[in-house]
């Protein structure tokens, strides 16, 4: 994905960081070369600014795994609501990038003529922890299709595409399972953008105390007091609950009629 995105650009060196990574850049954009697993490149940015880079959103380009080996594109916020098992900091989250993750899950959508994905968010998960705004960009879902350039084409397309940030409403998203398909069918025609998602089984088994600071969580690394919750996931009594504890944390709960229809939907 990466070597489609610079190919026929104008980069050059541009120096390394303390850890031995390296840098290019086309004087507009910065690719970072990693020494280590990306999900454990802990603090990255510190180490950038520090050798006189500096980033107003990271993406990280990467594969997808899922037992389904169904063929994905897809974008996600990271950090750790709670344990850190995949890198990250335990119980924190990343900065999120609600307008350049969603335009560029649109994005994905405009580019992938070819049926077989399956366009998503991903839910909030793993690491590495980062002060930047920051999201990861996947091809999934198994290593027959990691290896597809129609995918990599695609990714490193949305990747030089998508620059200017929208002024749509930023919420986060609590509900669901993993692959967010209601917060995705949302970004995909209306005019709201998500950060950070808060899944059913990240709730699961947690006390309300537990729940409302996930949620303060999200909207803290979101910058939004906005919320949409997927109803239709959980029973209507857990819902009213949540809602209730939202309002009770000053965050305006809003529902789809509340978005306008994206142009051309």
């Amino acid at each position: 994905m990466v070597d489609r995105f610079i190919q026929g650009g104008q980069w050059s060196e541009a120096g390394t960081d303390r850890e031995g990574r390296r840098y290019i850049t086309d004087g507009d954009d910065t690719v970072v070369y990693l020494q280590h697993q990306h999900i454990r490149s802990e603090h990255l940015d510190r180490d950038a600014k520090e050798a006189g880079f500096a980033f107003d959103v990271v993406v990280f380009p990467s594969v997808h795994s899922a037992q389904s080996g169904i063929p994905a594109l897809t974008v996600h916020p990271i950090g750790n609501y709670h344990e850190a098992e995949h890198g990250g900091e335990e119980g924190k989250l990343v900065p999120a990038c609600p307008a350049v993750m969603t335009d560029m899950l649109r994005a994905i959508k405009a580019e992938c003529n070819i049926p077989e994905y399956n366009i998503c968010f991903e839910v909030t998960h793993h690491g590495p922890y980062l002060e930047t705004p920051t999201m990861f960009l996947e091809i999934g879902s198994d290593e027959s299709c990691w290896g597809r350039s129609d995918a990599a084409d695609i990714q490193s397309r949305v990747l030089a595409k998508v620059r200017e940030k929208n002024d749509y409403v930023n919420v986060i998203g609590i509900g669901g399972g993993h692959y967010a398909p209601r917060f995705t069918e949302l970004a995909l025609s209306s005019k709201v953008n998500f950060g950070h998602m808060l899944p059913n089984y990240q709730m699961e088994g947690r006390s309300d105390e537990d729940v409302a600071a996930s949620i303060r969580k999200a909207t803290e690394a979101s910058r939004t007091e906005c919320v949409f919750i997927h109803r239709k996931s959980m029973k209507g009594s857990q819902a009213t609950h949540l809602r209730e504890m939202a309002e009770s944390l000053g965050c305006e709960v809003m529902r789809s009629e509340d978005f306008e229809p994206l142009t051309g939907n």
